[in-house]
């Protein structure tokens, strides 16, 4: 799961990263308006975390701007202010949820998770594809009822297939949504992980479609 989080306060922006990637997630940062505009725009994500009040252009601004271009990801509005009239505002020019500081990051990653689920067209927390059942909620995943163990690359690419499951992902957006945007990626990477997560459940359960990319499904 690939997060925008757009906040100008540095240390609060710092913080709210670290607990994301602590949590799997690839974390773009951008503090201001400008910026985060631009990086909706032009790159891929599952979700974004904006705050209202930025230097250069405003969060409302940033919003309609990605909304006007049919970037659909969903938004969790992030701000001081707990003015109804912010939130109307929010709601109209697109954002999916709102919360206001301070706040509890735990609470913060759960509203991101249900947003990115939700955005997949799962209404259930529990994500289940053949022997292999994701709690998107809670971001574990089972095997035949037991607890797989996974790295944080393993555990980003298995969790981007079983939320479009039978659906074949582009090898270029798995790759977008692995590593953060300054990482040295090599040029098999994402076979690398494919294979290991082939020896964890099973060969037959990760299908690779030539030229296209990699699919989770529950035919074996």
């Amino acid at each position: 799961m690939r997060v925008l989080l757009v906040e100008d306060d540095s240390d609060l922006s710092s913080r709210l990263a670290a607990s994301l990637r602590m949590e799997s997630f690839v974390v773009d940062i951008a503090r201001n308006g400008e910026d985060a505009q631009h990086a909706g725009l032009t790159e891929i994500f599952d979700a974004a975390v904006l705050d209202l009040g930025l230097p250069k252009i405003d969060g409302v601004s940033v919003l309609k701007s990605w909304r006007e271009a049919n970037r659909s990801f969903p938004v969790l509005i992030l701000t001081a202010r707990d003015g109804w009239p912010e939130k109307v505002a929010s709601f109209k020019a697109g954002a999916d949820d709102f919360l206001t500081k301070p706040f509890k990051v735990e609470e913060l990653i759960l509203r991101i998770r249900a947003l990115v689920r939700r955005a997949n067209g799962h209404a259930s927390a529990r994500v289940t594809c053949g022997p292999l059942t994701f709690d998107a909620q809670l971001g574990t995943f089972e095997y035949d009822g037991m607890p797989l163990k996974l790295t944080a690359l393993e555990w980003r690419v298995l969790s981007c297939l079983i939320l479009r499951k039978e659906v074949v992902v582009d090898r270029r957006e798995l790759t977008e949504r692995v590593y953060d945007g300054d990482a040295e990626v090599d040029s098999n990477s994402i076979e690398v992980i494919i294979a290991r997560l082939r020896r964890k459940i099973g060969p037959e359960y990760i299908e690779t479609v030539r030229g296209r990319g990699y699919m989770v499904t529950a035919a074996s």
